[in-house]
């Protein structure tokens, strides 16, 4: 991407166009360095505090005048005060005379808020697309949103990035011959084909009934996994609650023991993973696109990094922006 301003101060590129500033918030700093140093640069200087009474404070303490604005932010739990740390980024840098801000958000929460299951609920997708719009924000990069609709939500491009070959590549070598990936849902089918295409194995799915936010059954399957190595794959594992029913169902329709999961977004509440390997689930791969909150116990986690696949995509839509500069 040519490079971009950090604490060292300004660059220009070879064509005379300031190089963007790359700012960090305080969900997931591991991560903003990590693309940071994919891109070989250090990210902007970028204050976030909070008051005593909880409300937040941002200073962007590095000129970005007439620049270009990426802004790392993951709306992670807690999503609330996350999602506004980069609504406050977003103006601070559009009041500082930024020239077109990027917002990098790989796990975007209340994406399953998409559709209204009744009059009086919220679409709450929508509305913190108009939020991120509102203040400021001209593109935006996220990573395995829960729903493809999410982008139907936004005026404003986004660039849904897909974590599938980087984990299916983490995975492989612990596939054996005969192995069975696993949709715990039929929302997850896509997904789930995409695994299966990469590994090069069967695919099953199962179908479930959600009862409550936390709780699922299962109430059917369709595929073999009779005596089968089974990868349950989704997108993000919160409570866990989805994974363990779905081993459950896999074990009562005499699969192997000991399952792999594969998913995104880590979010790992709670005891997410001592439920997971009471389930049978004895490894869990996921990305660094969420800070890692849970501590030893439980199921094994291992953790793929996704700022090589992120850098990349800032720096395709880098050239393209110049390509249709020079145009």
């Amino acid at each position: 991407m040519g490079g971009f301003v950090g604490a060292a101060g300004a660059q220009a590129s070879p064509h005379g166009r300031m190089e963007p500033s790359l700012l960090s918030g305080t969900a997931n700093p591991r991560l903003a360095d990590a693309v940071a140093a994919e891109l070989g640069v250090e990210p902007a200087a970028c204050a976030v505090e909070r008051f005593p009474d909880g409300e937040v404070s941002v200073e962007i303490q590095a000129s970005v005048r007439d620049r270009d604005v990426v802004i790392v932010q993951p709306t992670s739990p807690p999503p609330d005060p996350h999602l506004l740390e980069l609504l406050a980024m977003a103006d601070a840098a559009r009041r500082a005379g930024a020239r077109r801000i990027t917002a990098v958000v790989p796990y975007f929460a209340y994406a399953r808020s998409d559709s209204r299951h009744g009059r009086r609920v919220p679409l709450l997708a929508r509305l913190v697309a108009d939020l991120v719009e509102t203040a400021g924000v001209d593109e935006l990069v996220t990573v395995d949103p829960h729903t493809v609709q999410l982008e139907g939500f936004f005026r404003i491009p986004m660039h849904g990035l897909t974590a599938v070959p980087v984990l299916a590549a983490a995975v492989r070598p612990l596939v054996g011959a005969g192995a069975v990936v696993v949709s715990p849902d039929a929302g997850r089918i896509k997904m789930a084909s995409a695994y299966a295409e990469q590994l090069d194995t069967r695919l099953a799915v199962l179908h479930k009934r959600r009862l409550t936010g936390t709780e699922v059954e299962a109430v059917g399957l369709t595929g073999d996994v009779r005596g089968r190595n089974c990868i349950l794959i989704d997108d993000m594992i919160s409570t866990g609650g989805t994974l363990v029913e779905a081993a459950r169902a896999l074990g009562d329709a005499g699969a192997a023991p000991e399952f792999i999961a594969v998913a995104t977004h880590g979010l790992l509440m709670d005891d997410a993973l001592e439920k997971l390997a009471a389930a049978g689930i004895v490894r869990v791969l996921v990305t660094d696109s969420v800070a890692r909150r849970h501590g030893p116990g439980g199921a094994e986690v291992q953790v793929v990094p996704i700022a090589p696949l992120i850098a990349d995509a800032l720096r395709g839509m880098r050239a393209r922006g110049t390509a249709a500069a020079r145009g």
